[in-house]
Parts: C-alpha cells; structure tokens; sequence
C-alpha cells in the first residue's frame, strides 16, 4: 500500500462498503445468529465509517500542514476552537456539518461515541404496591439501532465529500 495520506481514507470507505454488504447478507440469510452478526457489522462499518473521517481530516490537515495533521481523533481537528485562524475550507465544511445535530456528519461522531457507553438497563416504572395486578409500562423512547441504509447513506455523502474535497486539494 502507497504511504500516500488518501490511501487511508479509501481504504476505511472500502472496508466500510464490505461490513455494510455482510450486513445486507446476514439480513437476507436470517440466520439463527442474524442479531448478533448484524450487531458485529453494525459495528464494524460505524468503526470504519470513523476511521475514514479520520484519514479525510488528515489528507486536509496534511495538505495544509496544520500543526494537528497527526490528531488522533477527528473530533480534535474538527472542533472549531482548534482551527482558529488556519482553518481551510474543507475543514471549515467540516466543522459546519459536525455542529449540526441534523447532519448525518454529527450522526456519525455521536453514533461512534455511543459505541463506547456502557449498557443501560431500560428504565422500569415505579408500580404501586397496593395495585398488584396491574403491570406499569414505561412510555419512555427506546433509542431504534442504526438501520444499513443510514450507514450506507453516511458511506456514500463522506465519499462525495472525499472526492470532492480532492478535487480542490489537487495542485495544478
């Protein structure tokens, strides 16, 4: 593999794409473990999704030799207090759709983090005990799991972004 900085980055969206095509499969097989395996690339694609946020953030970073090209987690270049004035407008971009909630960037970044909280129990009504027979049910909104087509659409936006991106990082 090229030492090149995109050589990450293509690498990341591919292995994104083959965790997202195993999920599709397990999904059409229905395998007895089908939860599980869905889960495994669930993770997989969202771990490899991150990493090509990464290697983008550092193609730009290392384009513009910003002193944080080598930061180890996008959400370091991506904050908009570390850029101050040497910001470029990739990153610039960036740092836009990361503080929009709505953006399926900032979906990415939260989505990733969450993979790292512990597991909650859900929430159980207080019942009260003079009512034995009747069971409380909580109302409160389970979080739905990431659907493929979601992470197969954040595959899709950070590729047009990369490409494009490149495309005004090219020297003439």
């Amino acid at each position: 593999m090229a030492h090149e900085l995109y050589t990450r980055t293509n690498q990341k969206i591919y292995f994104a794409g083959l965790a997202l095509e195993n999920w599709r499969r397990v999904e059409e097989n229905g395998a007895m473990n089908a939860p599980g395996l869905i889960q495994a690339e669930r993770e997989a694609s969202l771990f490899h999704l991150y990493g090509a946020l990464l290697g983008l953030c550092h193609e730009i970073a290392g384009y513009y030799r910003l002193p944080e090209a080598s930061a180890p987690r996008p959400e370091l270049l991506l904050a908009p207090s570390a850029q101050g004035s040497s910001s470029s407008p990739e990153l610039a971009e960036l740092i836009e759709l990361a503080e929009h909630s709505e953006t399926w960037l900032a979906q990415l970044l939260k989505a990733h983090s969450a993979l790292f909280e512990p597991p909650r129990e859900p929430a159980k009504a207080k019942t009260d005990p003079t009512m034995p027979l009747i069971e409380a049910v909580s109302v409160e909104e389970q979080v739905p799991a990431l659907a493929r087509e979601e992470l197969e659409a954040w595959r899709r936006s950070l590729k047009e972004l990369a490409l494009r991106f490149r495309e005004s990082l090219t020297e003439w």
